[in-house]
């Protein structure tokens, strides 16, 4: 994820350049059409008819009006994916919190302080689709081998997690009331790993952004047509701008409605696992 200042003005910053290679060979394509559109309609045969602009913008108010329901579908897919790995924070730190307060056993909270930053990377490489172990540590052998050879290793450290809790309980380490309360935590990390996964394996329903593609697309080879009878060969100076801002919207839309990656608009995943890591760790030093 890109770090800015929201209140800078520099509009032509890294990402705007970013964005621009991107689609820069679909900006040359598009600017050739509308060229060669120019010499057919105004030297060759010289037509005139500039009616066919209102057309446009008839269509200009439909197109609008479905590119703002898909921005403001990807962005609320990215929005909720931000809530719950906030939620994740809080999750970790109460759980760490709690655990230092129960309990005096240094082993007890060694192991905490592995797995509860485990299971947080074991959720982030799993919403990337990697099958790397990525930051995580462990003191076991035995039980890395196990996470490892685990189809799903967040609800396998989950359920390591649960089993020393209910350890600590039989063991009279902790009370019923305190595994009652340690219970809220350990449910949030299966109840999050769940909603991130609804974001992830669940994109836009495949017609309707296809439908919408189609639309952008009819709308950016149809406008030269209702514009070259007005301005002739300064057209292709015109729809440039147009063919770049709808292609542009379509593109960060695309990039943020699965916010887990390692796109530069998805969400800060390492940042947020390296303080979980560092807050668990002080609050069970």
């Amino acid at each position: 994820m890109i770090k800015y200042n929201p209140k800078n003005w520099l509009v032509f910053n890294f990402y705007s350049r970013f964005v621009f290679r991107r689609l820069l060979p679909m900006l040359i394509g598009m600017s050739a059409f509308t060229v060669l559109l120019e010499y057919v309609v105004l030297d060759i045969f010289k037509l005139h008819y500039p009616g066919i602009l209102a057309f446009h913008s008839i269509l200009g108010i439909f197109l609008g009006l479905f590119l703002v329901l898909r921005t403001n579908t990807a962005y609320d897919r990215w929005w909720e994916g931000r809530k719950l790995w906030g939620q994740l924070v809080n999750d970790t730190r109460n759980l760490a919190i709690k655990i230092n307060t129960f309990t005096n056993n240094k082993e007890t909270k060694a192991f905490f302080a592995e797995m509860i930053p485990n299971i947080t990377i074991a959720m982030k490489e799993q919403l990337r689709d990697s099958h790397i172990i990525g930051e995580m540590e462990f003191s076991d052998e035995k039980v890395k081998d196990a996470v490892i050879k685990s189809h799903h290793r967040t609800n396998y450290i989950n359920g390591l997690l649960y089993a020393k809790a209910q350890e600590m309980n039989k063991g009279g380490e902790i009370t019923d009331f305190e595994y009652m309360m340690m219970d809220k935590e350990l449910k949030g990390f299966t109840d999050i790993i769940g909603a991130c996964e609804r974001i992830h394996t669940t994109p836009i329903p495949h017609s309707y952004s296809t439908f919408i593609k189609k639309f952008v697309f009819f709308y950016i080879f149809t406008l030269p047509f209702g514009l070259v009878w007005q301005f002739g060969y300064w057209t292709t100076l015109i729809v440039l701008p147009v063919y770049y801002f709808l292609l542009s919207l379509e593109f960060i839309a695309e990039e943020i409605e699965d916010p887990f990656g390692k796109d530069i608009n998805d969400l800060p995943l390492d940042g947020l696992t390296t303080k979980i890591k560092a807050n668990v760790s002080e609050i069970l030093a």
